[in-house]
């Protein structure tokens, strides 16, 4: 199992623990042994669930348990997970959120299934290379996104989930179409000033979508009778509009600075006070909140900064809060890169999974 750093250090390494080992024997036999628990390896079983999926399952649990009962499984998981004590933690919601994901963790830790994660392809045209990040959410802690590319569209997909947004979900998306110029740095401190930047931007994609869906209606209607091509509206989705917009966002780009002063707006709030002070450029985005349990989820406005080639931000203008992802530099043994269309099949899969 590979754990995020202690929150919120996110440029710290992964930790790594060992939750199942197997014993190769003569005559083709094995032993497997499970990891789990505080009193050392333990009789288990594995078994082979279908392509790229597995399940382990620990046949002695009462090695899971310890003398002090559940207090004292929570005190050592507390220390492992967060690397404090709950009395370090003062806020109430946080302290919440964190007896969640313990009760949470804790029903299955005598039988896991395990699925491979395909990387997301590479292509030289990304903003940065794809890959794992490490991100911080808040009283959630830390937690792992995966950054893959889709033409003129980035997704951030949650690998590790919490009690509000499940694993498998997109939890930001980026309109790489659509770059933002934030002010200058003393202006960049007002967080009303930056919200009117956003929500000018959501509003004009908002038109453009009503454009294209009306524009696609009515070459739908006349494509039967038509004799000549319908007229597209300047920036369409053809493929003269597409090259247009590739052309300008790649103008944008160009033009844009090596790296610009950042600082957060006021009354934004970071776990992590330690975030870069300049970066390279900003997008629109959106993020996916909800509530528990994934109870009425919603896209809002948002800010991707890029720093980096290894760290970038998202600005939640609703929640008023920033998390900053740093690249999981971990290398992983037999990680395969699928093509794009295969890799988005799998990514519906993932998300389809989860719920």
């Amino acid at each position: 199992m590979y754990l995020p750093p202690h929150d919120p250090h996110v440029d710290d390494p992964m930790r790594f623990k060992p939750l199942f080992r197997i014993h190769l024997m003569e005559r083709k036999c094995a032993t497997v042994e499970c990891m789990y628990g505080h009193k050392g390896p333990h009789n288990g079983h594995i078994q082979i669930v279908k392509k790229d999926e597995f399940s382990t399952k620990c046949n002695q649990t009462d090695h899971h348990r310890m003398s002090g009962g559940r207090q004292e499984e929570f005190r050592t998981w507390l220390r492992e997970e967060w690397g404090r004590t709950l009395e370090d933690i003062f806020h109430e919601h946080m302290q919440e959120l964190i007896l969640m994901k313990f009760i949470y963790t804790s029903q299955y830790d005598n039988c896991l299934t395990y699925r491979r994660i395909y990387l997301p392809p590479s292509s030289p045209d990304d903003l940065i290379k794809p890959g794992l990040f490490k991100g911080t959410y808040g009283s959630h802690g830390l937690e792992i996104v995966m950054l893959s590319f889709h033409g003129k569209k980035a997704k951030g997909t949650k690998i590790t989930g919490d009690p509000n947004i499940p694993a498998g979900q997109q939890t930001v998306e980026i309109d790489l179409g659509h770059p933002l110029q934030l002010p200058d740095i003393e202006n960049l401190r007002d967080f009303s000033e930056l919200s009117r930047i956003v929500l000018e931007v959501q509003e004009q994609v908002r038109r453009e979508e009503q454009e294209r869906e009306h524009w696609q209606e009515e070459e739908d209607r006349s494509q039967p009778a038509a004799s000549q091509p319908a007229a597209k509206p300047l920036g369409g989705e053809g493929a003269e509009g597409e090259e247009t917009a590739a052309g300008a966002e790649g103008t944008t780009q160009d033009k844009a600075p090596a790296s610009q002063p950042f600082v957060l707006p006021m009354g934004v709030i970071s776990r992590n006070e330690d975030y870069p002070r300049t970066c390279r450029i900003c997008f629109y985005g959106t993020g996916l909140i909800a509530g528990h349990g994934f109870t009425s989820p919603e896209r809002t406005p948002g800010v991707f900064v890029l720093f980096d080639d290894d760290r970038f931000g998202f600005i939640w203008l609703e929640l008023k809060s920033f998390s900053l992802y740093s690249r999981i530099k971990v290398s992983f043994q037999n990680a395969e890169a699928p093509s794009r269309e295969a890799f988005d099949e799998m990514l519906k899969n993932i998300q389809s999974l989860a719920t």
